[in-house]
C-alpha cells in the first residue's frame, strides 16, 4: 500500500530542490509563509538571476523583512544545486561576518532531532560539512575545498577565490552614511579587496538597506551598468505607492508611523523606502537641460552676451570653479565648466583658454581669498598669450553669507539654468556636486552650488549685463 503522506513529502522535497522559496518555506514555514508574496518574489529573483547570465543583484529593502536571513538561505540552496561552488560573504564587522557564516554551516549540519521537522539534509543528503574542516568563518563540503568565506572590512580574503560573492548591510547608522570617507572606504574595500577574489564567470549579490547615493549599492549600480554588466535591481518599499504595507505582520502601518515620527524623515525614508537621505534632503530637486542653443531661423546663436562667473579655491582642498554660459532672455545657457582642484600655476592659463575660445564678454571673478591676483593673472594671460580684448574681467568681493545666498537663489537655478543633455557625463564631478548637495550643512565642498549661484545674482537679480560689450 502506498503512504500518501510519504509520497507528498517526497514531492515537498524535490520542489525544494528545484525552487528556492519553497526551500526556505519547507525548512522555515512560520517565516517563509506561502502568502507573503515579497519573499516569494525576492526567492524568485534570487533563483533566477543564480541561472541566468546577469553578473549583479542588488537588493535594497526595509530592515527586519528577512533580506540577512535570505541570504543565508540562499547560500545553502545554491550549495544544494552545486557542491563545487565557492562562496564568500562580506559584512559590517568580523562580529557579523562571523554570524552570518556560522548561521550557513549550522543550517547545512543541523541534526534531525524531530521526525516531523524538516532538515536540510533532508532534501539534500549529499551535501555535508567536510569533517575537521569547520572553523567558523571558513569551511569546506565534502569532496571540496574552501568552499565558504566570511570576512569584512576588517578582515582578509587572502588566498580565496570565489564564484559566488554576498555583501550583506555594509552601513552600521546614519552617522557612516553620511560619512563620505566611510563610504570611500567600504567602495575601496569592494574594489581592491573583494573583486580581485571574484573568479572568471562569477556572480555578485549585494544585499542592504539603502542609505545614500554613494553607499555601496548606489556606487556598484553606477560602476557595473558603466561597465556594461548585466545588472538586476531589486527595490522594496515598507509603504508600497498605494498606500499598504509591504508586510503588515512584520511592519505595520501604525508602527511605521510611530518609527518615522521618532527617528526623522530623511532617516526613515533610507531605511524603510529605499530614498537615499542625501535625496531626501538635496537642496536642487531637478535641473533644466538643452538639446540646442537657442537660434534664430539662420541657425545663429540668440545669446545676448557670453558670461563666466569664477569662483577660486579657497583652500586646498577646494575647487576652482569656472562656469561659461550664454544668456538669452535672462536665461543661462551652459557652455563650459572647469572645476578642479589644480593649482594656480595651472588654472590661470586654462582660464584664460576658455574665455578666448569661447568669446567670453564679461568675466565676473570673486575677489576673496587671492581671487583678485588670479583676476588680473588671467586678464594678463588673455592680453599676452591670445592678443585679447574681448574679455572685460571684473573682480568682486563676495561679502554676502555664502549658505544663504545658495539656498535663496536655489529656485533661481532650477528654473533658470540650462545644462547640456550630457552634462553629466561631461562634467562629472560638478554634476555630483550639484546632485548631492545638501539644504542643511552636511556638505564637504560648496564650490559648485556657489558658483552656479554667482550665475543666478547676476542675471536673476538684474546685475547681468543684457548687451554685448
Amino acid at each position: 500500500m502506498i503512504d500518501m503522506d510519504l509520497v507528498k513529502l517526497e514531492a515537498k522535497k524535490e520542489l525544494a530542490r528545484r525552487e528556492f522559496f519553497y526551500f526556505c518555506n519547507l525548512l522555515a514555514p512560520d517565516f517563509y509563509k506561502k502568502d507573503r508574496e515579497y519573499l516569494k518574489e525576492l526567492c524568485d529573483e534570487m533563483q533566477d538571476f543564480y541561472h541566468s547570465d546577469d553578473d549583479v543583484l542588488v537588493i535594497n529593502m526595509p530592515p527586519r523583512h528577512g533580506k540577512s536571513r535570505t541570504a543565508g538561505q540562499f547560500a545553502q540552496w545554491v550549495f544544494g544545486q552545486n557542491k563545487n561552488e565557492k562562496i564568500m560573504t562580506g559584512s559590517y564587522n568580523e562580529t557579523l561576518s562571523t554570524t552570518f557564516s556560522k548561521n550557513v554551516r549550522n543550517g547545512i549540519q543541523e541534526q534531525k532531532a524531530d521526525k516531523d521537522k524538516i532538515v536540510f539534509s533532508d532534501i539534500f543528503p549529499d551535501v555535508r560539512i567536510k569533517q575537521g574542516d569547520g572553523a567558523m568563518n571558513l569551511w569546506s563540503l565534502e569532496g571540496g575545498y574552501n568552499n565558504y568565506l566570511a570576512t569584512s572590512p576588517t578582515g582578509t580574503a587572502t588566498g580565496f577565490g570565489c564564484s559566488l560573492m554576498i555583501i550583506d548591510d555594509l552601513i552600521k547608522n546614519s552617522e557612516e552614511a553620511y560619512n563620505e570617507n566611510v563610504l570611500e572606504k567600504h567602495w575601496g574595500w569592494f574594489t581592491n579587496t573583494m573583486l580581485s577574489r571574484l573568479e572568471e564567470g562569477g556572480k555578485i549579490i549585494i544585499i542592504m538597506t539603502r542609505w545614500a547615493t554613494g553607499d555601496l549599492a548606489g556606487r556598484a549600480l553606477e560602476h557595473f551598468e558603466g561597465e556594461k554588466k548585466k545588472v538586476r535591481h531589486v527595490s522594496m518599499k515598507a509603504l508600497q505607492d498605494n498606500g499598504t504595507m509591504l508586510c503588515d505582520e512584520i511592519l505595520s502601518k501604525k508602527s511605521y508611523n510611530t518609527k518615522v515620527r521618532a527617528m526623522g524623515e530623511d532617516i526613515a525614508s533610507a531605511n524603510y523606502q529605499q530614498v537615499p537621505i542625501d535625496i531626501k534632503g538635496k537642496l536642487y530637486s531637478s535641473f533644466r537641460t538643452y538639446a540646442d542653443i537657442p537660434r534664430d531661423d539662420k541657425g545663429n546663436s540668440l545669446f545676448t552676451r557670453i558670461g563666466a562667473y569664477t569662483d577660486t579655491a579657497d583652500e586646498g582642498s577646494d575647487y576652482l570653479c569656472s562656469i561659461i554660459y550664454g544668456e538669452y532672455n535672462r536665461e543661462a545657457y551652459i557652455l563650459d565648466i572647469y572645476y578642479t582642484k589644480d593649482p594656480m600655476e595651472i588654472t590661470e592659463s586654462e582660464v584664460a583658454r576658455r574665455f578666448y575660445e569661447y568669446s567670453v564678454n564679461v568675466a565676473n571673478i570673486e575677489s576673496n581669498n587671492g581671487g583678485r591676483g588670479f583676476a588680473r593673472a588671467v586678464e594678463r594671460i588673455l592680453k599676452e598669450k591670445h592678443r585679447s580684448n574681448k574679455t572685460i574681467i571684473k573682480w568682486f568681493h563676495q561679502s554676502k553669507n555664502k549658505q544663504a545666498r545658495i539656498l535663496s537663489n536655489s529656485t533661481w537655478v532650477m528654473d533658470h539654468i540650462y545644462y547640456p543633455a550630457n552634462w553629466r557625463d561631461k562634467w562629472p564631478e560638478y554634476y555630483k556636486a550639484m546632485t548631492t548637495y545638501q539644504r542643511e550643512g552636511k556638505n564637504k565642498h560648496d564650490d559648485a552650488p556657489d558658483a552656479t549661484t554667482g550665475i543666478a545674482e547676476k542675471i536673476g537679480t538684474g546685475n547681468g549685463l543684457s548687451i554685448l560689450k
